[in-house]
């Protein structure tokens, strides 16, 4: 594995010998729910504009939701900064290399805790993302098809076996890139695969159909992905310009809103509102500066 993943590894930012735990603990929030080929791409550009833990920590509501155009999921970024201050403030401005004390910050659980400690410490914590659930499974028992993945806790006794002792940043990261660029969710390519001779799904597997969980709609597209949509209207906004609630959906659909369509409108702009990334005042509407 680690012979592989030295020529086939992508060059990816936060892959270094000598990780810094800052860029790590960043690049680990952006990477919960983004590509890594776009986090890779956000993130230096991120870093110019908060270069230490305590430039992060400082930042306003405005300034970071600005900073995080093109990410998605907006409220991972208020995390992130109050993540920050934590730091600052309980911990001297230095990521805890203790996973029990980085659960303790916002927006870090229980496998964020695990993969800042190991990527950023070389620490020997039990990394379990999509990519290495699906590689052990496989090469623990023949898997039917190619979404069936092993029960949590049976992924966890193997991969507390099977991790070496040394070097486990590096093998949590040859896993992942064998489930990304090999071992992929759809289309696994054995034939390429450096592990083939010891995979007992290996050649066997069928494609399976992965049922996608009912999630709330609007004009046929996911509610979050117009949440996201009035938020970006809002990002390109001055700082401090508010705009009232109906102009925002008329710029955020490019349509005007029949009362229903407004009365939905504005029940998610209060949503948006109550996480903190917008101040809803009345019926006007701005960025949290």
């Amino acid at each position: 594995m680690v012979a592989w993943y030295k020529h086939a590894a992508r060059p990816l930012p936060w892959r270094v010998e000598v990780p810094d735990p800052y860029m790590i603990f960043v690049s680990e929030v952006m990477l919960q729910q983004t590509q890594a080929l776009r986090v890779a791409q956000k993130l230096p550009v991120f870093l110019e504009s908060f270069p230490s833990i305590r430039h992060l920590a400082n930042a306003s509501t405005g300034t970071i939701i600005r900073a995080w155009q093109g990410m998605g999921y907006n409220s991972r970024a208020l995390r992130l900064r109050d993540a920050a201050r934590v730091i600052v403030e309980e911990f001297d401005g230095s990521i805890p290399s203790n996973p029990e004390q980085l659960r303790t910050l916002p927006g870090i659980g229980p496998y964020a805790s695990a993969s800042i400690a190991c990527f950023a410490y070389n620490a020997r914590t039990i990394v379990l993302d999509v990519n290495i659930r699906r590689v052990y499974s496989r090469w623990m028992q023949r898997q039917q098809t190619t979404i069936d993945v092993m029960p949590e806790s049976t992924l966890q006794e193997f991969a507390a076996i099977i991790i070496p002792p040394r070097h486990p940043s590096r093998w949590h990261n040859a896993v992942m890139e064998l489930g990304a660029l090999i071992c992929t969710a759809r289309a696994p390519q054995c034939g390429m695969c450096p592990t083939s001779s010891i995979c007992a799904s290996a050649h066997r597997m069928t494609e399976g159909v992965r049922i996608r969980k009912a999630e709330p709609m609007f004009r046929n597209e996911p509610q979050r992905i117009w949440r996201g949509r009035a938020v970006e209207v809002l990002r390109t906004k001055p700082h401090g310009a508010s705009i009232t609630v109906r102009a925002l959906f008329k710029a955020t659909t490019r349509t005007v809103a029949t009362e229903e369509e407004m009365k939905w409108f504005r029940d998610l702009i209060r949503k948006i509102a109550r996480d903190g990334l917008i101040v809803l005042d009345g019926d006007v509407v701005r960025l949290h500066d």
